[in-house]
């Protein structure tokens, strides 16, 4: 209902609509009506309201809850289920505890803040309440397990591809989940499966973005690594439109790849890339490869040329560009 009434307001906003107009269209009494206005209200919504004129949207709430976010989507089973959370200590852990329980594929789990988030290599990601988007994507796709690392790279595209749209800012992308602005950290991408050794059982992306923190929200530790939309933009990005923007982009990519394959994915991911075509130090457990970044395969492994010749296949590692060259 409250998807419902906020479609109405979005349709003619900074206009009156009678209550009994509003009546009709929700097919509820008007007392329901009020109802669902104080519910509003309650949600952050600045709403007034005039005798023989009805209500009329002030302001808008930056929420991200199911009702915000659906005013906005257009997918045709990518978040069209919710699970919202105020706080939780990270959406992948609950994301993981409903793939096991069955949740079908397009499910995402929300939080407007996530206490204990994390990223590659177990490091720390912050998301301050009502700052940033912090989700996690349940895909169920019939893939074998080592194909799976080519839907972070996908999940990339669709991030920058959306924040392009959202904001006109223009995103650059780390191999192999980095997505940065201004050099700055914007973006994180953890992707983690539920697999038998031949059989993947479902696959959870999770995505860290900051939206509208400011300088003074970052630690002393991150300050200077760490930017979001909103100080690169000068303006309060609406995360709900974004959210919708982001599960776009990611359905559409991904039925793409699900038909065609990786092969249309990568020129797209190519055009983004900051480590393709540059000298690289690939930082792995026990090795440091530095070279010249050919590009990516078709499987999303990262190609390093070293100063011998040789082109070493890179599955994983931190990802250095060398600026002095």
């Amino acid at each position: 209902m409250k998807e419902k009434l906020l479609k109405i307001f979005l349709e003619h906003e900074g206009e009156y609509v009678s209550g009994e107009k509003i009546s009709q269209e929700l097919g509820c009494s008007r007392t329901a009506v009020w109802k669902h206005i104080e519910e509003l209200r309650k949600n952050g919504y600045k709403l007034d309201s005039a005798p023989r004129k009805g209500y009329r949207m002030v302001t808008k709430a930056n929420g991200i809850h199911s009702h915000e976010i659906k005013q906005y989507l257009k997918t045709n089973y990518l978040g069209q289920e919710l699970t919202y959370y105020d706080a939780i200590d990270s959406t992948q852990y609950a994301a993981h505890k409903l793939a096991q329980e069955g949740i079908g594929e397009g499910h995402v789990v929300i939080a407007n803040e996530q206490t204990a988030g994390r990223g590659r290599l177990g490091r720390v990601w912050h998301s301050r309440s009502d700052t940033s988007i912090s989700m996690s994507l349940i895909l169920r796709p019939t893939l074998p397990p080592q194909k799976t690392p080519q839907i972070t790279l996908l999940a990339a595209v669709a991030v920058v591809r959306a924040i392009k749209k959202n904001t006109g800012l223009t995103c650059e992308i780390k191999w192999p989940n980095d997505i940065l602005l201004n050099g700055k950290k914007l973006v994180g991408i953890l992707t983690e499966m539920q697999a038998d050794p031949d059989l993947v059982h479902s696959v959870i992306v999770g995505i860290g973005l900051n939206v509208n923190q400011q300088k003074e929200d970052f630690g002393e530790d991150i300050e200077e690594i760490a930017t979001s939309l909103s100080i690169a933009g000068g303006k309060t990005i609406d995360r709900a439109r974004l959210i919708a923007d982001i599960l776009s982009e990611f359905e559409w990519l991904y039925e793409e790849y699900l038909s065609k394959g990786f092969s249309t994915i990568r020129p797209m991911w190519e055009a983004y890339s900051i480590s393709v075509g540059t000298y690289i130090y690939a930082r792995m457990i026990k090795d440091v490869i530095y070279g010249y970044a050919k590009g990516i395969t078709d499987d999303g492994v990262l190609l390093v040329e070293d100063e011998h010749g040789k082109v070493h296949s890179i599955y994983s590692a931190d990802i250095e560009i060398d600026t002095s060259r």
